[in-house]
């Protein structure tokens, strides 16, 4: 029993951990402190660095020369690579995601959009990206594959840091809801392409705002 317990702690912590990765809680370079992340998550320290080390094997966090923990920083070529492995396993959880739409998935996704748009009007760029997060785990919930859509999750853990930086991208706000918009019509018409389509297109846009910024936080 105690070890089961030890057991739901250290997932606690992943999961926690790994849920700020992908929602930008984070950001890259920093250092993860872990007893300051022990005094957040309420938990002891032992839970922490267990998960720290999981995320380090991984390759979602990074051991540093020191010995610590801290979120990678990453190069355009890596960005790149990783902007390319999403469109194709996020093209793919869309696809299958068309097989099976219910008019509550669709209800559901509509009040997402609204939200970001809402978001936008009101420059809200933190509100925005907590939907945007929202909105495409909803679909990609959708297609009904646990393992393509963990290693999704693997793949938002190490870009997540970076998500803040597009709102500071003037050209890519005011379009930024566009592509979701599509992906929606095309799930309502069962259209697996035009789906894959408006996601791909989406990630393109997005990375395309983010390339230039990278600078930014790689020095």
């Amino acid at each position: 029993m105690l070890q089961l317990e030890r057991e739901t702690l250290n997932d606690r912590a992943y999961d926690a951990l790994k849920h700020g990765l992908i929602s930008g809680q984070f950001v890259p370079g920093q250092a993860l402190v872990i007893r300051k992340l022990a005094e957040t998550l309420g938990i002891s320290t032992t839970p922490i660095r267990e998960a720290l080390q999981r995320l380090v094997a991984e390759r979602i966090l990074e051991l540093q020369q020191n010995r610590s923990v801290a979120v990678p920083r990453l190069t355009s070529s890596t960005f790149c690579e990783l902007t390319r492995i999403r469109s194709a396993l996020e093209g793919m959880a869309v696809e299958l995601a068309t097989a099976d739409v219910r008019p509550t998935d669709l209800e559901r996704l509509h009040e997402g959009l609204d939200g970001m748009d809402r978001a936008i009007a009101a420059t809200n760029g933190a509100e925005y990206l907590k939907l945007n997060e929202a909105f495409h785990f909803a679909v990609y919930r959708m297609a009904r594959a646990p393992i393509l859509l963990n290693l999704i999750e693997d793949l938002w853990g190490r870009v997540g840091p970076y998500m803040n930086l597009l709102m500071d991208s003037a050209s890519y706000v005011p379009q930024s809801n566009d592509h979701h918009r599509a992906l929606v019509a095309a799930l309502a018409a069962r259209d697996p392409g035009d789906a894959r389509r408006a996601l791909t297109n989406d990630i393109a846009v997005a990375a395309a705002a983010l390339i230039p910024r990278l600078t930014l936080v790689t020095g």
